[in-house]
């Protein structure tokens, strides 16, 4: 009989790493979400200035979670902010829809926001911003397209 194969993804690791990242990401960006709330900065406001903040993680994912070493890309830096822009905008849906019906100054809203920007950034960061600066995952990448087109 086969030996069965594992239901985890091959990058788990980089998953976990990605997770760890975003944690601390989180952390540093919900506590700061969280402090504007308190001074009274509102939800837009203080929304953006906990994402804001969490932008160090293109740097600790760039180097630690996909071994990006070496060569600085700019291309990384435009796909991480188109990634941001429409995760972000993914998390401030969540938060005006919940504005819409009436829950104002929730923490839990941000949260749940936080939850469906990190699964997206995760999507997004390593099938298009890291991804593409890797020679030999476009090789595959071009390979597959090849043997498709014949």
């Amino acid at each position: 009989m086969g030996r069965m194969r594992s239901a985890l993804p091959s990058d788990f690791s980089r998953m976990l790493r990605f997770g760890a990242v975003g944690l601390l990401n989180t952390a540093l960006g919900y506590t700061l979400i969280l402090t504007a709330l308190a001074l009274g900065l509102g939800d837009i406001v203080s929304n953006a200035t906990g994402y804001a903040a969490g932008l160090i993680g293109f740097f600790l994912n760039r180097r630690w979670t996909f071994g990006r070493a070496g060569d600085f890309r700019s291309g990384a830096v435009v796909r991480y902010a188109i990634t941001f822009i429409v995760v972000y905008g993914a998390n401030l849906g969540i938060v005006i829809a919940a504005m819409s019906a009436g829950i104002i100054e929730n923490q839990f809203i941000h949260l749940a926001g936080n939850c469906l920007y990190s699964v997206i950034f995760y999507l997004g960061s390593s099938r298009f911003v890291f991804v593409a600066d890797d020679p030999d995952a476009l090789a595959g990448t071009n390979a597959a397209w090849t043997g498709t087109a014949t």
